[in-house]
């Protein structure tokens, strides 16, 4: 019997390895731009097409390759980071094990550039599926070139599983964003489709957050900074108000590079314990600073999972830092005992003698007594006169309401008569719904099988939720125009969303201006919209639609008209009228799906009157 166990070629084995470091347009962007960072870089350029499918091409103005590490660089567990194991511990580079150019190359069309300094000429290299088909000398600038075309040509199913054009661009917009977030001090261009998307100059830290997060962040941003002997940690928090629903712009960085971590997470949301509401996150960009050996980045393949020796301390650290950071801001209230109301409080000084008290009165005073009376004496002593009460102004007229001929008897009612002879009279009365608003939140109604309860909110939604998705699948949206126009400004992931969803935005009744730079002018609103903040609905409505992650149109409307209709729908709290009531369960029950809102929470719940029986038994 013959050996069954082989080695794979290199060519399966790297495109294994892409599996697991190439899972997207977006890792071959992370990849490439933290090689240009390791090559010291100051301007980075990125160029995508066909959201990475047709183009991602990088270029840098780095130290470059010679020729000879430039042919080798495409090889498996080829760097220049590490020559030992003990060099795992002392990272301070962004890519090291040598396996993301290799397992590009292998999915992939490569054509690179790239000239050192001191070269006169440059190299350039194509390579098709990990095969070397060219390597030749030419003209080039000082720095890197690389150019990924083609992503995914030699393994049709991965190819087949991409997302959207929209999604893999977003995702390739939140790298760009999380590098450029860790490096102000270098310059990003984006480039998409011929279109530069997204210019951030080198700046500093502020003003990279503020670039990139957008212009509404600049008031919104509160300092810290803390140094230990176990980590540096600075950045900046946002101020309670600024909290959002979505978790978009929470960012932890380590030695520059970008990090996941729970636990630290919790760490911040304890500082704002009580400050926020239920449900809503905080806005954050925290950065560490540890020594290399403290830290384990080679946990996971992305190296976005990164293990502390110091977890503990460094949570109290981060945890202290920012509360009082919340505290010197004024954000959190305080007692101050220095007012200029306070009470004097007199010292104690033993040797002054405390005069004792006295109370000056009247013993002859008689309230009962008037000055012209007898025994006046009383009376004129206080200076008090009785008041006149003309008690008999208080009974005119009783005698003649109070008399007999004026009164009327009802006669004597047979109940069980009169439920006989009423009885279609009381039916009919029945068929009109009279309901009763519970707490200001439900809404009771009596129905055939017993009592019905139904969520004033939740049904608004439903109710809403329809109207809206009808008006954008028919463009129907009617739009009132605003008389002083807002600014609303967008994140670059954000923005990158605005192009696919303006249709449905002026289905709705919304009509924005681009004005460049991540930014909007709000010129028109949905006429439904009465006290709800248009800029906060179109960022709820824009995070909703990256969150969900929807390829499809309709999914993409549900998610706008789902998100209008949780903002403008009834609160619980808002006192109703019978007739607001009624208009709201007959708008309810001609919706096909009642029930439940689009969501999946329950709208409507019923007691049987045989459970309503057994709790009087």
């Amino acid at each position: 019997m013959s050996d069954i166990i082989h080695l794979l070629p290199d060519s399966i084995a790297n495109q294994i390895a892409a599996g697991e470091v190439v899972q997207r347009p977006a890792s071959v962007v992370k990849e490439l731009v933290e090689n240009s960072l390791d090559a010291g870089a100051t301007h980075i350029q990125l160029i995508i097409q066909d959201a990475g499918r047709t183009l991602i091409q990088v270029i840098d103005d780095g130290k470059g390759m010679s020729a000879t590490d430039a042919r080798i660089a495409f090889e498996r567990h080829a760097t220049s980071k590490i020559s030992k194991a003990d060099d795992l511990f002392a990272l301070c580079t962004m890519g090291f094990r040598g396996e993301a150019l290799a397992s590009i190359a292998a999915v992939a069309h490569i054509e690179l550039k790239t000239r050192r300094q001191e070269d006169e000429v440059g190299t350039h290299i194509l390579i098709e599926g990990s095969n070397v088909e060219k390597q030749e000398p030419v003209a080039a600038p000082v720095g890197s070139n690389f150019s990924v075309k083609n992503l995914f040509f030699n393994v049709p199913a991965r190819r087949k599983f991409l997302k959207a054009n929209e999604t893999e661009k977003r995702h390739i917009l939140t790298e760009l964003e999380r590098v450029a977030l860790a490096n102000h001090e270098i310059a990003f261009t984006f480039i998409d489709n011929g279109i530069e998307a997204l210019k951030l100059p080198s700046g500093n830290l502020k003003q990279r957050i503020v670039n990139v997060a957008g212009r509404n962040f600049n008031q919104q941003l509160i300092p810290i900074e803390i140094e230990t002997s176990l980590a540096k940690i600075y950045g900046f928090i946002g101020k309670p108000e600024s909290a959002r629903k979505t978790r978009a712009q929470q960012f932890f960085f380590v030695n520059g590079r970008y990090m996941r971590h729970p636990y630290f997470a919790k760490a911040v949301m304890s500082a704002y314990e009580h400050l926020i509401p239920v449900g809503e996150n905080p806005n954050y960009f925290i950065y560490f600073e540890v020594a290399p050996e403290t830290i384990d980045v080679n946990i996971h393949p992305t190296k976005t999972e990164i293990k502390f020796e110091n977890e503990q301390p460094i949570w109290q650290i981060l945890a202290a830092t920012v509360k009082s950071a919340l505290g010197k801001s004024n954000e959190v209230p305080t007692i101050d005992f220095n007012t200029h109301d306070a009470i004097d409080i007199p010292i104690h000084d033993p040797s002054k003698h405390a005069p004792q008290p006295k109370v000056n009165f009247d013993p002859t005073y008689n309230p009962f007594k008037t000055s012209s009376g007898s025994g006046g004496s009383g009376g004129s002593a206080g200076g008090y006169k009785r008041p006149e009460t003309n008690w008999e102004d208080l009974y005119k007229g009783f005698e003649k309401e109070g008399n007999a001929d004026n009164l009327t008897v009802d006669k004597p009612v047979d109940i069980f008569t009169q439920g006989k002879e009423n009885d279609t009279e009381i039916q009919s009365q029945e068929s009109l719904a009279v309901h009763y608003q519970y707490k200001n939140k439900y809404i009771l109604t009596s129905i055939k099988s017993g009592l019905m309860i139904i969520d004033q909110h939740r049904a608004h939604v439903r109710i809403l939720f329809d109207l809206f998705l009808n008006n954008i699948r028919q463009n129907r949206g009617v739009s009132q125009r605003v008389l002083f126009p807002e600014i609303v400004d967008f994140s670059a992931s954000e923005a990158a969303m605005i192009p696919y969803l303006m249709d449905d935005f002026e289905a709705i009744g919304f009509e924005l201006s681009h004005l460049g730079n991540n930014s909007y002018s709000i010129n028109g609103i949905p006429s439904e919209l009465e006290k709800t903040d248009p800029i906060e609905l179109l960022h709820k409505m824009v995070q909703k639609s990256i969150e969900t992650g929807s390829d499809v149109k309709d999914d993409v409307q549900e998610s706008l008209a789902l998100s209008m209709a949780y903002a403008t729908s009834i609160p619980y709290g808002k006192k109703m009228s019978q007739e607001e009531m009624t208009d709201i369960v007959n708008r309810l029950f001609a919706s096909s799906t009642h029930n439940h809102t689009p969501d999946g929470k329950t709208i409507i719940s019923t007691l049987a009157d045989d459970y309503i029986d057994k709790l009087f038994k």
